[in-house]
């Protein structure tokens, strides 16, 4: 059979069709250009994080040749000191609002604190007209990141959320390989992970849990009314920080929402997905405190350009598919993965099966460019050039995706399904037919707070 040919231009016509565009063109400087545009690209951008003692301190750390002027975190304990130490010229702050007010040299927000105050101090911030970079998942509900990815448009700032992995060669390669048709045309997809368990008896944070009763003293160092934000305040508590909020409904969003955004972009790249039409959702035990231990979600994607409908199956906890014959010896499901599905073969991560169509299979000469990093294409486009990888415009759907999975485990609606799919209108912004469940798509900000 014929090999369908491609839309993507050869290397020898990319090159001269390059040449003829560039030819006469008279260079201007960035701010000119740029549809962002307060920074040309020869400057040096003035950064400021919020969030600094966990993912905060290594998105710093890659930020290479520009200003790191302001430090922000509600928790001033020795991960915080630390980073402090490491940048003695920045002015430092507990609440990002005072942050924003006092100090006016700002050019660029960076976000990483806890999935519940993502959106509040990103919109905050682009309000004022900082470029914004976020960590993963973009926010804490779907409607925040349909909210943040318009208010992106809106005001017209760079955007980056903190899904690193994006970045790298391999998930390039293996778009190529799947729009090569090496494996046929894919109609199943399944991606799992040990999150959050690490181990037997070890987990990284818990799940399954009832909330603590206890009501141990609030550190010293930490402002816990600041940590609380937007949601409901309880009482301190060390199950809930640091670090261990992501398994709270009120402060992160679990297993799901900690992996997804990383694993499920290359699937959505790849296949061009956008919004599912139906999810369905199984687990252990859930309550209405933390999210469960364990589940398995399955989202229905519809069909895409010249592409099938999909099922795309997550798993978490530990959970993960039947192993398939086609692994050779060695080859093993490891605690997490993903596996593509398609009429004439299987992809296990990056290895083609079966084994004879992956020794018989010659990949296209590489055409998807490199990223220059995660954070380099951000500071890249705060200062003119092309958007980020994953600016909330290509973030807020993928986010979104990942939250209607954790809508779907939702203790109350779980017992009104009875284990039926959940629909979903991206148009209408609804669940049809169940009310009910519209009200997960946001959450009742604690007074004080808004976006």
């Amino acid at each position: 059979m014929e090999k369908k040919k491609t839309d993507k231009p050869g290397r020898r016509q990319f090159i001269s069709t390059s040449a003829a565009a560039f030819a006469g063109i008279t260079i201007l400087p960035g701010y000119v250009v740029s549809g962002f545009g307060h920074v040309a690209p020869s400057d040096r951008l003035n950064i400021a994080c919020v969030g600094i003692g966990g993912k905060g301190k290594s998105n710093l750390a890659n930020i290479k040749n520009d200003n790191i002027v302001a430090l922000c975190d509600v928790d001033w304990g020795e991960a915080s000191t630390k980073v402090f130490r490491q940048y003695p010229q920045a002015r430092q702050y507990r609440d990002y609002r005072v942050m924003l007010d006092k100090q006016k040299d700002i050019d660029a927000v960076i976000v990483a604190t806890p999935d519940h105050t993502h959106a509040v101090i990103s919109m905050e911030a682009m309000k004022r007209k900082k470029h914004v970079f976020t960590q993963k998942p973009l926010t804490h509900t779907v409607y925040e990141a349909r909210a943040l990815a318009k208010a992106a448009r809106e005001y017209r700032v760079a955007t980056q959320m903190g899904n690193q992995s994006q970045a790298s060669d391999g998930p390039r390669r293996l778009r190529e390989m799947i729009w090569d048709g090496v494996i046929g045309p894919v109609r199943e997809v399944h991606v799992w992970t040990d999150r959050p368990n690490n181990g037997l008896f070890r987990t990284y944070w818990p799940q399954g849990v009832p909330r603590p009763a206890e009501t141990p003293p609030v550190p010293g160092e930490l402002d816990w009314d600041l940590f609380t934000g937007p949601a409901p305040l309880r009482r301190y508590h060390p199950a809930y920080h640091p670090f261990r909020w992501r398994g709270w409904w009120d402060y992160g969003t679990g297993a799901l929402g900690d992996i997804g955004c990383h694993s499920l972009d290359p699937v959505f790249r790849a296949l061009k997905l956008k919004y599912p039409t139906s999810i369905r959702a199984v687990s252990t035990i859930v309550n209405e405190d933390s999210y469960p231990l364990a589940s398995i979600i399955r989202y229905e994607f519809p069909a895409r350009e010249d592409m099938p409908p999909l099922s795309l199956t997550w798993y978490d906890g530990g959970m993960r598919p039947i192993q398939i014959p086609e692994m050779g010896a060695g080859m093993k499901m490891g605690s997490g993965g993903t596996l593509y599905i398609g009429d004439k073969g299987k992809i296990l991560d990056d290895k083609i099966l079966p084994l004879l169509s992956r020794e018989s299979y010659t990949p296209p000469v590489p055409y998807i460019p490199s990223s220059p990093g995660h954070e380099d294409e951000w500071i890249s486009a705060c200062k003119g050039g092309a958007a980020a990888g994953s600016d909330f415009e290509w973030a807020g759907p993928l986010t979104e995706t990942v939250l209607l999975g954790n809508i779907a485990l939702r203790k109350e609606l779980k017992e009104i399904m009875s284990g039926e799919s959940l629909r979903f209108d991206p148009e209408k912004f609804c669940f049809p037919g169940l009310p009910e469940a519209d009200k997960f798509l946001h959450t009742t900000y604690r007074e004080g707070w808004s976006l």
